[in-house]
C-alpha cells in the first residue's frame, strides 16, 4: 500500500485559543501582577518576594515579569504520582487526563436518597467507591466533617481516604501545621518520608481568594510544599461577573495571575518545586446569583485554561463530572458529559470534582458512578482510530471476500476487546430482553452498581498498625492544635 507524507492524528483534540490569544492572556496576567499587584498576608512570603526583587508596599506585592518567567521555566513540566504501594499511577503534564473526586462538600446525598451532613463513614465509603471504579484515578476527602472538632477535621478526612483506597490522594488542610500532619500521615502509609518524597502519593489542593488575595495559611502551605517536594495545586475559583471580570478572557487572565503567584513563590523557595496550575473557572448566573457548574461557559473556560497551562508547559488541574442539578437525572448526565468531554479534548491533567451535584454543594455516589461510565466512553473516543496496516485489514478483506463473515475470524477475536468499548450501565439489549431483565431504568442500574461496589468491594487495607499511627497523630492534634483565621 502506497503511503506518502502520512500525518498521524490518532487522539482527537479541540482548540479554543490561538497562539496570539494565549500570548495576550499571559501578557495580561503579567501586567496584573506587576501593576495591580497581589495582596499577600504572610510576612515570610512577602520577604521572599522582596529578596528576589519584587516591590513590596505594605501587604501588596508587585511581581515583575522576569520573576514569573523564570519561575515558569523552573517549575517541573511533568509530575509523577504514585499509589499507596509505590506503583506509578498518573503522569501529570502534557495532555494526559486523569479523573477523580473533589473535597470539602458540605452535604452528602447518600445511598438511601437522604441529603444530610457528611460523617466519617461517608468519606470512607466514598474512597471505597472510588477504589472500585475503573475510570476513577484518584480519590479525596469528599465531605466536610462539621460535627468533628475543627482542629482535626482535615486530618480525619485525609485519614479516612488513605485507609480505604490505594489510589493517589488529593487533600486540603486548614493551615501549614495540618499540611505537615497529613504529610506525616502519608509518610506512615507509604513506609517513610523519603519514600513519600521520592514517590509522591498525595497532592495538596490550595486556593487563593479571588480576586488577588493570598492568605497567611495558603502562603505558608505553598512554602511547606516547596520545601518537602509535595505536589501542590495552586488554583483560583473565579466567578465571572462576581469576583472576576464578566468577560471570560478577563476572568482567565485574573485567575492565571493568581496561580502564577503561588507558582512563583514556590520556585523562589525551592527550584523545581512540583506545582500544578489550573482552577475552577465559571460564571455568576445573573438570575440566581449562583456559581454555574453545568453551563457551556464552564467547559469553555476550563478548556481555555488548560490550553494556557500547556502554553506555559505546566501540569493542569481541571474540573469535570459536575452539574448544577440537585439529583442524578437527565440534566446531571448532560452537564457532566459535556464537561468531561471538553476537559478530555483539551487535555487537562488532574480533573477533579467528579460526583458533584448542586453546583458543588452536594455529592452523590450515583453521580460518581454514572460519571465513571461517561469517562469510560470518553476515553474510548480519545483513543482515536489506529490506521496501521493490521487495523486497515485489507488482507483480511481479500481473504473473506464478498458476502463473507468476519465474526469467526481470529482477527475479530484478537481485536474486539481493544477496539470496542463495553458499557457497564448503558443498555443495548432488544426490547424483549430488556423487559426480561426487569425493565430497569438508567437510574436503577446506576444505583445497583453503586450499591454493589459499596457492599462487596474490599480495597487493599492499610495495615492496622499504620492506621493506629495515623490515629495517634489525630489524637495528639486534638489536644494541642489550634486553628485560627
Amino acid at each position: 500500500m502506497l503511503k506518502s507524507n502520512k500525518l498521524v492524528n490518532k487522539t482527537p483534540r479541540m482548540t479554543i485559543l490561538s497562539e496570539d490569544d494565549k500570548e495576550q492572556i499571559y501578557d495580561a496576567s503579567l501586567e496584573i501582577l506587576q501593576h495591580t499587584g497581589v495582596k499577600i498576608d504572610l510576612e515570610e512570603a512577602r520577604d521572599i518576594f522582596a529578596d528576589a526583587g519584587a516591590r513590596v508596599d505594605g501587604d501588596m506585592v508587585h511581581i515583575p515579569p522576569c520573576l514569573v518567567n523564570e519561575a515558569v521555566k523552573k517549575a517541573p513540566k511533568k509530575i509523577l504520582m504514585y499509589d499507596r504501594n509505590g506503583e506509578l499511577a498518573m503522569r501529570l503534564g502534557g495532555k494526559n487526563s486523569y479523573f477523580g473526586s473533589g473535597t470539602d462538600v458540605p452535604r452528602t446525598l447518600d445511598e438511601n436518597g437522604e441529603m444530610r451532613q457528611t460523617n466519617a463513614e461517608d468519606i470512607a465509603k466514598w474512597a471505597r467507591l472510588c477504589d472500585g471504579l475503573d475510570n476513577i484515578d484518584f480519590s479525596s476527602p469528599i465531605g466536610l466533617l462539621r460535627k468533628q472538632p475543627e482542629n482535626i477535621q482535615d486530618l480525619l478526612e485525609a485519614r479516612q481516604v488513605m485507609a480505604n483506597t490505594t489510589k493517589p490522594v488529593m487533600f486540603c488542610s486548614w493551615d501549614d501545621r495540618g499540611t505537615k500532619d497529613i504529610f506525616d500521615m502519608a509518610a506512615i502509609a507509604v513506609g517513610g518520608e523519603e519514600q513519600l518524597k521520592a514517590k509522591p502519593y498525595i497532592v495538596h489542593y490550595i486556593e487563593p481568594v479571588t480576586p488577588l488575595s493570598h492568605s497567611k495559611e495558603v502562603a505558608a502551605q505553598v512554602i511547606f510544599g516547596a520545601k518537602n517536594n509535595l505536589p501542590t495545586i495552586y488554583t483560583p475559583m473565579p466567578s465571572a461577573g462576581a469576583v472576576s471580570p464578566m468577560t471570560l478572557a478577563g476572568s482567565i487572565a485574573l485567575g492565571l495571575a493568581e496561580s502564577l503567584t503561588g507558582i512563583t513563590l514556590a520556585q523562589l523557595v525551592q527550584e523545581g518545586a512540583p506545582m500544578v496550575t489550573g482552577g475552577i473557572y465559571s460564571i455568576l448566573d445573573m438570575k440566581t446569583s449562583g456559581f454555574v457548574y453545568g453551563g457551556p461557559e464552564f467547559g469553555l473556560m476550563n478548556a481555555a485554561v488548560t490550553e494556557m497551562a500547556q502554553y506555559l508547559g505546566l501540569p493542569m488541574f481541571g474540573t469535570a463530572g459536575v452539574t448544577d442539578s440537585k439529583v442524578v437525572d437527565t440534566q446531571a448526565a448532560i452537564e457532566a458529559t459535556f464537561n468531561i468531554v471538553t476537559q478530555s479534548l483539551a487535555g487537562a491533567n488532574l480533573v477533579h470534582d467528579v460526583g458533584y451535584l448542586s453546583s458543588g454543594l452536594l455529592y452523590s455516589y450515583d453521580q460518581l458512578t454514572i460519571s465513571d461510565e461517561i469517562i469510560g466512553m470518553t476515553k474510548r473516543i480519545m483513543k482515536g482510530i489506529d490506521t496501521s496496516k493490521e487495523n486497515l485489514a485489507t488482507d483480511l478483506v481479500q481473504e473473506v471476500g464478498p458476502k463473507g463473515n468476519f465474526l469467526s475470524t481470529s482477527h475479530t477475536m484478537d481485536n474486539f476487546k481493544k477496539e470496542h468499548w463495553q458499557p457497564t450501565l448503558m443498555d443495548r439489549h432488544n426490547f424483549e430482553a430488556w423487559e426480561k431483565e426487569g425493565s430497569k431504568t438508567m437510574g436503577e442500574r446506576i444505583h445497583e452498581k453503586s450499591t454493589k461496589i459499596l457492599e462487596t468491594h474490599e480495597p487493599e487495607a492499610l495495615d492496622e498498625d499504620k492506621q493506629e499511627e495515623l490515629d495517634a497523630i489525630i489524637e495528639e492534634e486534638k489536644e494541642n492544635r489550634e486553628v485560627r483565621y
